[in-house]
């Protein structure tokens, strides 16, 4: 009886010395995807709390907890005001602790290496010039069409989908329709996620417009000197066609969730990858081509890389609320990160509409804004040439299948997509764009070509 007591004992020690010893090497060294929850959660929380004033525990619920991983359900934040740092971590904050810091005009960076002196520091933000009483774009007067039969389209939950936020319609230059979701409004800045790539696109091609870059430009990279990544262009970047190696899975701990997640160096960590295809043959999504486009165009614009999105594209088209932010080393994440409001986000369809002319000033070079949509030939029919689709998104459709194909749409629609049901729908023929914004996973199977429809017929 004694002997199975202290045998007992023995293994109830035995126990207790396993999981202290477990806690203790998940504390000191954290699974990887506990970190990229944390990481994650601190990022959605900082520029939501310090670019659109939203309070941070409803953006942790609603934002992160809700509609992520179940590993997203254990994790608490906080948020210190006076040094704009926001930190997280799973079970009570204690494990794979992550940090974002932000930045005035710069939103947040995440800390992955939790370094917040190596954080490349970030020019004073400057004034935002006050938009006038005028009609938009040109102010900020808008006066919606009276059409009962357009207003009705946008009041349709089943048209503007779950968890809308925003829908702008523009037409002809003006804005001639609005809707917003419970809690937002038209001065609310929100999160592209995605279409940021199309952007990213644009910031290139006012370089193309100023010499400093070209299309057909190779040696893009002084590290891709002297092995096959050197006789990538530009061009082959733009278009998703650059052979390099990408794992844009989501969901798990792959080279998408590293990237913006794990790396100090979002552009560093994707221009290692070494080419798997031959350069320009094999179309292949990827979100670590646009930080490196990224890396590319601040290059070239050189000492005022990080002044130079405001400076070249947002203040001359009017983009008041735009922040594009950057990572740990002062890259843009061009991938993913930028906040504007829908109606800012609805400047960018009509600067293309114009053709990169906006009120007499050439944005862009000739030719770019079109060239832009043009079919990138490796991708069969998905995507153009500029970082931007020629498909909507997927919903539940087949992948490789034209997801528009049950949808009467316009034959030049194109888009800008983000991944949690933000589109941009650009219908040059009807000088049309449709900007819906939103918090709504491709897994609600929710498809924005719908909502187009619906507007185009009204129209």
């Amino acid at each position: 009886m004694r002997t199975g007591l202290r045998i007992a004992k023995w293994l109830l020690a035995l126990g207790i010395f396993v999981i202290a010893a477990a806690i203790g090497w998940v504390y000191v060294s954290p699974p990887q995807l506990f970190r990229v929850a944390s990481g994650y959660s601190a990022k959605i929380v900082c520029s939501n709390a310090f670019i659109a004033a939203r309070d941070p525990e409803q953006v942790l619920e609603v934002d992160v907890q809700a509609p992520g991983h179940p590993l997203l359900k254990f994790v608490t934040v906080s948020v210190d005001r006076d040094r704009k740092v926001v930190s997280a971590g799973l079970f009570f904050g204690l494990i794979g602790k992550r940090m974002a810091v932000a930045r005035d005009g710069f939103g947040c960076t995440t800390v992955p290496d939790g370094k917040l002196d190596a954080v490349v520091p970030v020019p004073a933000a400057e004034a935002v010039p006050p938009q006038g009483e005028g009609l938009w774009p040109e102010g900020r007067t808008v006066q919606p069409s009276q059409d009962p039969e357009l207003a009705a389209v946008l009041d349709d939950k089943t048209l503007t989908g779950p968890d809308m936020r925003a829908v702008v319609v523009m037409q002809n230059g003006r804005i001639i329709a609005e809707h917003y979701g419970q809690g937002f409004s038209a001065e609310t800045p929100l999160l592209g996620w995605s279409m940021t790539k199309s952007v990213n696109a644009l910031i290139t091609g006012t370089l193309v417009k100023s010499g400093k870059l070209s299309l057909d430009q190779t040696g893009l990279l002084p590290e891709w000197k002297g092995d096959g990544r050197a006789a990538i262009k530009l061009s082959d970047l733009l278009a998703m066609s650059s052979g390099l190696e990408f794992n844009e899975d989501y969901g798990n701990v792959t080279d998408v969730t590293r990237m913006l997640f794990l790396e100090p160096d979002m552009a560093g960590f994707a221009a290692a990858k070494p080419l798997v295809h031959d350069v320009g043959q094999k179309y292949y999504y990827s979100s670590g081509t646009s930080v490196i486009l990224s890396r590319i165009w601040q290059n070239a614009a050189g000492t005022e890389a990080l002044s130079y999105p405001k400076r070249a594209l947002f203040d001359p088209i009017g983009m008041t609320s735009a922040v594009l932010e950057p990572d740990a080393r002062g890259t843009f994440v061009g991938s993913s990160y930028l906040y504007a409001t829908a109606r800012d986000w609805a400047r960018l369809g009509l600067l293309i509409l114009r053709k990169g002319v906006w009120n007499g000033q050439e944005i862009l070079p000739a030719g770019y804004a079109d060239w832009m949509h043009e079919l990138a030939p490796a991708s069969k029919g998905a995507y153009g040439k500029g970082q931007v689709w020629l498909w909507g998104p997927e919903g539940d459709t087949p992948v490789g299948q034209d997801p528009d194909v049950d949808f009467d749409l316009p034959d030049d629609t194109f888009w800008f997509e983000g991944h949690d049901g933000q589109s941009i729908a650009i219908v040059p023929s009807k000088d049309l764009v449709v900007v819906r914004m939103g918090l709504t996973p491709f897994k609600l199977h929710y498809k924005p070509q719908r909502l187009l429809e619906a507007v185009a017929k009204v129209l």
